[in-house]
């Protein structure tokens, strides 16, 4: 299968090494910026380079494309990518708001193209470990999790940190891939309220020296105008709850990654993947023997390139629809809006 590559920043080099991993081929690359895509293609022996995107749409030589380019053109670049007869994996999050992500899913379900959220962390060997156990009822039914990812110094700058252009801070970056995780983990269940906040105190605290950090592509434009830190209490149908915390910049000792679901048979920590349960009336922790037990980048988006793969090929459903994606991007902007108005607010 021959692949066309949106977006020629930092995500897109994870993108290009998962599909050669699954075995297919990157033929063009598209990026808007003066002369990025002719530079990027000569690097990576790329056949063709288009400067607007709708080129790379119409060339009939791609079968599917990846869109790795901010926030802001997610949506309406895989819209433009299905009209063109296209399969997408779109990266996380899908739009900048539900009403862009309902206007993907709309486009999606017209269409008889795979469309697929790039939910990067769903694919990694302890997820999908920890998924099985839970289908096949080992913890029993989820009634509690908790997802954090609490960073010290995190703030990318560029694009991530415009509101106009990323949609949010932590929350629309890595909040959604732990919000995601535990929803999945939970059985996807049905949103039926939030209560959130979100705190602006620290900024992108440029003036930290003597550490390293991630830098955006774009990093030194624009100015700052995100969340530093939200945390979120989410009520589903089935009666089960989600309590979420993630930050940009916080004064914290170390930063902090977790998720944890709860069950009325055991329940398990995902970073590292661990099962607490009972056994013989007592009460026993399980290490799974895996090639890795905490998230593994190169994996996850090895696996991902080639579930999205198969399901262009007939061979299975989309591993995560546009329907998800949609539904993901209702709780995210329940979260901002608790925020913004104080107050617990329900889905409509």
């Amino acid at each position: 299968m021959k692949i066309g590559i949106v977006g020629t920043g930092n995500i897109a080099v994870c993108h290009r090494q998962a599909y050669e991993t699954a075995g297919a081929e990157v033929v063009a690359v598209a990026d808007t910026a003066d002369g990025r895509a002719a530079r990027i293609a000569a690097d990576w022996g790329v056949r063709r380079s288009y400067q607007d995107p709708a080129e790379l749409f119409a060339d009939d030589d791609v079968d599917a494309v990846s869109i790795c380019t901010p926030n802001h053109t997610h949506a309406s670049l895989a819209v433009d990518a299905i009209a063109a007869g296209k399969h997408v994996l779109v990266e996380k999050p899908m739009g900048r708001t539900y009403a862009e992500a309902v206007e993907l899913q709309q486009a999606a379900d017209k269409s008889d193209r795979v469309v697929q959220v790039g939910m990067v962390r769903r694919h990694a060997t302890n997820c999908r470990a920890l998924k099985s156990y839970l289908d096949a009822g080992m913890l029993g039914p989820i009634y509690y999790a908790k997802a954090s990812c609490l960073q010290r110094l995190a703030n990318p700058g560029g694009w991530f940190a415009s509101k106009k252009l990323s949609g949010g801070g932590p929350v629309m970056d890595f909040g959604v891939h732990m919000i995601d995780l535990a929803w999945y983990l939970m059985g996807t269940p049905e949103v039926v309220t939030v209560s959130a906040n979100t705190y602006d105190r620290l900024g992108a605290r440029n003036n930290i020296w003597g550490q390293d950090r991630y830098r955006a592509a774009d990093a030194g434009a624009g100015g700052n105008d995100v969340e530093d830190l939200a945390n979120a209490l989410i009520r589903f149908s089935n009666g089960a709850s989600l309590a979420v915390d993630v930050s940009y910049s916080l004064h914290a000792t170390s930063d902090r990654l977790g998720i944890s679901v709860f069950g009325e048979k055991g329940g398990a920590d995902l970073e590292p993947l661990r099962v607490a349960t009972e056994l013989a009336d007592t009460m026993v922790n399980i290490d799974p023997v895996l090639s890795s037990t905490g998230f593994n980048l190169t994996d996850g988006f090895a696996n991902q390139a080639k579930s999205f793969l198969a399901a262009c090929r007939g061979e299975t459903e989309s591993a995560v629809p546009a329907s998800q994606g949609a539904e993901l991007l209702k709780i995210l902007d329940m979260v901002y809006h608790s925020a913004a108005n104080g107050r617990e607010v329900a889905a409509e």
